[in-house]
This record gives C-alpha cells, structure tokens and sequence, in this order.
C-alpha cells in the first residue's frame, strides 16, 4: 500500500493541473466571447497574483500562500462590508 502513494499523488497533482488549465481555456473562451466582465477575471486573478509575488519576495511558498489567504480573506471582508454599509446608507 506504502508503494502506491507516490503514484497516487501524482495523479492527484495531475488532475488538479488539468482542472486548473481547463478553468482558464475556458475562461479565455468566456472572455473572448463577451459572457463575462473583463473587471471579474481581474478580481479573480488578484488572490494568484498575489500568491506569485508574496512566494518570489519570500521564498518560502508555504508562508506566502497562508499570508495571501489571509490578504485575500481580509480584502474580501472588508468589500462585504463596504457593500452592506453602502446599501445600508443607500449611496
């Protein structure tokens, strides 16, 4: 059982790579076809950029990727509630 591990983790590694090229080809596609908003690719893309800068200043990728998840959670909790106070004060 110990021996089919690595093989395992490959596979995992591998289809989640897969699912990852295939959410941006389709992506693109969207983009390209004018069904969704260019604005909403690039929110999507900050907590990645992010993530690509945060690992290259520090070079240990396992502290930026948590830094970058709790950027990103901050970030997003903050616009949540710009969003509600904006509603809220009806601006």
């Amino acid at each position: 059982m110990a021996g089919l591990v690595p093989y395992l983790v490959w596979a995992v590694i591998i289809v989640s790579g897969l699912s990852l090229l295939a959410i941006g080809l389709f992506g693109i596609r969207s983009l390209v076809q004018g069904k969704v908003n260019p604005l909403t690719i690039v929110l999507t893309m900050i907590p990645i950029a992010l993530l690509g800068v945060l690992g290259l200043v520090m070079g240990d990728w396992a502290h930026a990727a948590v830094l970058a998840f709790l950027i990103s959670l901050a970030m997003t909790s903050a616009v949540l509630l710009l969003s509600g106070l904006k509603g809220l004060f009806g601006f």
